[in-house]
């Protein structure tokens, strides 16, 4: 998390997302624009965590099925 605050453009291209990465980056680099990207690059990782239990939960609700 620290390190999305420190270097969002760079956080969001190491999750993947690198169109966004590379935007957020631009907007990192302007003094005004860097905390508007902080927030985004932090808000962005929340979401993949989110997604990340998500997909966990339907996996594991599977499984509960199946057995």
């Amino acid at each position: 998390m620290l390190f999305a605050i420190l270097l969002p453009g760079l956080s969001m291209i190491f999750r993947g997302h690198i169109l966004k990465g590379i935007l957020c980056g631009i907007l990192h680099v302007t003094l005004i624009g860097w905390i508007p990207a902080a927030f985004w690059a932090v808000a962005s990782h929340t979401q993949d965590l989110a997604e990340q239990r998500h997909r966990e939960t339907l996996a594991a609700l599977a499984r509960q099925g199946r057995g």
